[in-house]
């Protein structure tokens, strides 16, 4: 999951923001409908429901070596990329979905959405990253 925030963060938004807003904001629609029926979704949910189970399991195995770095990894994971998602970025998806992408407001939207998003898809991809780095710590104990 890591990997595709950090895209989006790195380039994929970037390069939206410089097309005209009308087709900016049609790319990301498209992109937006096609990531909820795809592979993605199975993955991004199957993901935070490891997560949360490896928060659990630290729990209960509090002494042993690895299990606050499962834990930070859980709550890493969970909070910062998908409750982060489902608060944040899905909402924004979701107002950008009902926009008119030749209209005024779709492009004053648009600028917004760019900002608000990407701010959003930076702590989804830090987060990420961290529970990643706080797993393959907690692999290594």
């Amino acid at each position: 999951m890591a990997g595709v925030f950090f895209a989006f963060s790195t380039f994929v938004m970037t390069a939206l923001s410089r097309l005209p807003a009308a087709q900016g904001i049609a790319a990301m629609q498209s992109i937006n409908s096609t990531i909820v029926t795809t592979l993605f979704l199975f993955v991004f949910m199957v993901t935070a429901l490891l997560s949360l189970v490896l928060g659990v399991i630290a729990c209960f195995k509090w002494g042993t070596p690895g299990a606050i770095y499962l834990l930070a990894g859980g709550v890493l994971y969970v909070v910062g990329a998908f409750l982060v998602t489902v608060a944040c970025n899905v909402p924004l998806n979701d107002a950008l979905a009902a926009a008119s992408p030749t209209s005024p407001e779709g492009a004053a939207l648009w600028t917004c959405y760019l900002s608000d998003w990407v701010a959003w898809n930076h702590v989804r991809t830090i987060a990420s990253l961290a529970a990643l780095a706080a797993y393959i710590v907690a692999l290594r104990q």
